[in-house]
């Protein structure tokens, strides 16, 4: 390493946050990067430890911990500590085929498994990424390289989120022709209308798109696979087809007053935002606005603190956050040791922001709704709020979350967001091309497979595997992609 003790001499220091009184003026990304000099002092933090659980990507548990893409951060690190950023890139391109994204969304496993994380601060690992990934966009280095020879294979994916991204990216480098379909007017998927603009500018997706477009891929958007276009027209144009169009289906709330006006899923809220963003600059009428209202968002996860964050720029009057599990310990507990990833309570920058505004926190644990109010007209006014218990199920040593009698009370609101997760893929979709789905509606395999029942058709990311991270999905998108190319030319090198 150039600076064995540098774990010893450098505190961590990271990317700076713009104040909340001032990023909730606006939807842009809210951080300001280190300076070069500052970044070096970072890299060269890596410790060169013994065993980097900061790229194993293993399951400990029904946990991830470290990078699930294993990329190799101890190398790239110390490159950065050097200043030498063409080969940094080199070396983290060879793993992640999106640094531009995972340098903004990605929650940092690896940092979560950090060496140094165990007794004192991890490396900044992401910010690390983040640098190494605009400095080669700046330098030249991501430009586009197309294929120098073409194999005459065709491929389709349907979707163009994280996971069919990677695998088109990924099929492309090797030579073979790649269309992306994406049923919405702009290519990205749950980069482009999932994530809100505070976490990823989406000039950032459409500049990755073109640099994909300039190597041969090509996109068409706007189009509806299983409705616009059918299975067996696809079957007869392509060779191989990968199915990688999320796990798409929001759960829902299901008591009395679900059908009062007002009440959204968190999905079509935030693309609603996004969409006028881009569109009209948020012209008024053109969105589902927060503005004045009272808001319930119920779902305690990343969806539901976006929503959070997004509300308190519309200048909601007040935002309410429901978490049906009890609040985790701030620190870690003893049965959750390093390098474990943390079950603790973390502030997001949603809950910090209307924490700031609204002089509390918004989080509401162990609550759900057991009612929705409406007036004379249906509009939503306000919802029956009642608490939980937590109790072990003695046969399946389950947590269960049970209400508690007599402890129901009333909240107002005009505006509820439903940030509950997801059940899985779409079933017009998987029955179109007549693959099979398991109990959770995912697109069933083989066990670490990517093959459907279906000859010559693949899936990848969330409707594969269920809702999962951004990292995981570009995971899947490479590793479906390799038994695609092994499978049309009877080897692989991906």
């Amino acid at each position: 390493m150039g600076n064995p003790d540098g774990f010893l001499k450098y505190e961590r220091k990271d990317a700076h946050a713009c104040p909340v009184n001032e990023r909730i003026k606006n939807y842009n990304e809210f951080h300001t990067p280190l300076s070069e000099k500052e970044q070096k002092k970072q890299g060269a933090r890596c410790m060169n430890c013994g065993v980097p659980f900061c790229q194993s990507g293993m399951q400990i548990g029904n946990m991830i911990s470290g990078c699930p893409l294993n990329n190799l951060v101890p190398e790239w690190n110390h490159l950065v500590s050097l200043g030498a950023w063409k080969q940094a890139y080199d070396r983290l391109k060879l793993t992640n085929n999106f640094p531009e994204f995972t340098s903004r969304v990605c929650p940092a496993l690896c940092e979560k498994a950090c060496t140094c994380g165990a007794n004192g601060d991890a490396v900044t690992v992401r910010a690390n990424e983040y640098s190494i990934i605009e400095t080669a966009y700046s330098e030249g280095y991501a430009r586009p390289q197309p294929p120098k020879v073409r194999t005459g294979k065709k491929i389709a994916v349907i979707g163009s989120g994280p996971s069919g991204l990677a695998a088109a990216d990924q099929l492309n480098r090797r030579g073979h022709s790649v269309t992306v379909y994406e049923r919405s007017d702009r290519a990205g998927g749950l980069l482009m209308y999932g994530i809100p603009n505070m976490k990823l500018e989406k000039h950032i997706i459409e500049r990755k798109i073109n640099v994909m477009k300039a190597e041969g891929i090509t996109f068409i958007t706007n189009t509806n696979v299983g409705a616009d276009i059918t299975a067996d027209e696809l079957k007869a144009q392509y060779d191989s087809i990968i199915l990688a169009c999320g796990a798409s289906q929001p759960r829902d709330i299901k008591v009395p007053g679900r059908e009062s006006e007002g009440i959204y899923f968190a999905v079509d809220f935030l693309r609603s935002t996004t969409s006028a963003l881009l569109v009209s600059g948020l012209a008024e009428g053109s969105f589902i606005s927060a503005k004045d209202k009272n808001v319930i968002v119920i779902g305690g996860g990343d969806t539901g603190n976006d929503c959070v964050g997004t509300c308190v720029r519309h200048g909601a009057k007040s935002v309410l956050q429901l978490e049906m599990m009890p609040k985790l310990p701030d620190d870690r507990a003893e049965n959750n040791p390093w390098p474990e990833w943390p079950r603790v309570c973390k502030t997001d920058y949603g809950q910090e922001e209307a924490a700031e505004v609204y002089g509390t926190d918004p989080r509401v644990y162990q609550t759900t709704v057991k009612e929705f109010l409406s007036d004379e007209n249906g509009k939503l006014r306000g919802a029956v709020l009642v608490k939980l218990s937590a109790e072990k199920d003695t046969s399946s040593g389950r947590t269960i979350m049970k209400p508690v009698e007599g402890s129901e009370y009333t909240a107002d609101a005009e505006l509820v967001l439903i940030a509950a997760g997801f059940l899985g893929s779409e079933s017009y979709v998987t029955q179109s091309f007549g693959v099979e789905t398991d109990a959770r509606t995912n697109v069933k395999t083989a066990q670490g497979g990517h093959r459907t029942s279906v000859d010559g058709i693949y899936t990848a990311g969330d409707m594969h595997i269920g809702q999962s991270l951004v990292v995981r999905a570009i995971r899947e998108g490479r590793d479906c992609a390799k038994e695609v190319d092994y499978d049309l030319m009877g080897y692989t090198n991906l």
